[in-house]
């Protein structure tokens, strides 16, 4: 028997959510502290393959936290559908940022840092909680900004905002998580 959609998503918003965010604070970490010290070209090919392997980062960090990575053990519902539509979307527009960074690669940290940040849109909305509005719109902004204001550190800085907003937000889906475990133990 199928269950309606109400039941589904509150399943969904029951998972702790902390696996990605923890892997995409890391691989920005890295990414801010490659930029420190390496040449230009370095520091690109670090934002390139770092974004593109949260992912695999992502897996691993799930078996340490106990995170059910890929819905082994739970029953799959519309919402896990609507979820990955939503990363499917955010790595599509990838398809802009790669033609423009080939006109200027000084816009991979903009483009990159933006486009990566904005499945967290669906899932506010899913598990119907601000953090990830916070997380797009506050990502969003603050790059804008920085590469707007000091575009001589674009390299240091935009990372280092998406690490802050990402540590407000591993904190805030954190307490999420245990309030929710709370609630239903």
């Amino acid at each position: 028997m199928m269950q309606s959609l109400d039941a589904q998503r509150e399943l969904f918003k029951q998972r702790r959510f902390l696996a990605m965010p923890l892997a995409g604070a890391v691989i920005w970490a890295i990414i801010g502290m490659v930029a420190m010290f390496a040449s230009e070209t370095v520091i690109i090919w670090s934002i390139w393959i770092g974004c593109g392997s949260i992912f695999y980062l992502g897996m691993v960090i799930a078996k340490l936290t106990g995170e059910d990575f890929f819905g082994k053990k739970a029953q799959k519902n519309a919402f896990d559908g609507l979820f990955m539509a939503g990363v499917v979307m955010s790595l599509l527009v990838f398809a802009i940022a790669m033609p423009v960074a080939a006109i200027d690669h000084k816009t991979i940290p903009l483009t990159v840092g933006i486009l990566a940040g904005l499945m967290w849109m669906p899932l506010s909305w899913i598990i119907q909680h601000w953090v990830g509005y916070f997380h797009s719109i506050a990502r969003t902004l603050g790059i804008v900004m920085l590469w707007l204001l000091v575009p001589e550190h674009i390299y240091t800085l935009i990372p280092l905002w998406i690490v802050l907003v990402y540590s407000i937000c591993i904190i805030v889906m954190e307490r999420r998580y245990k309030t929710l475990k709370a609630t239903l133990d």
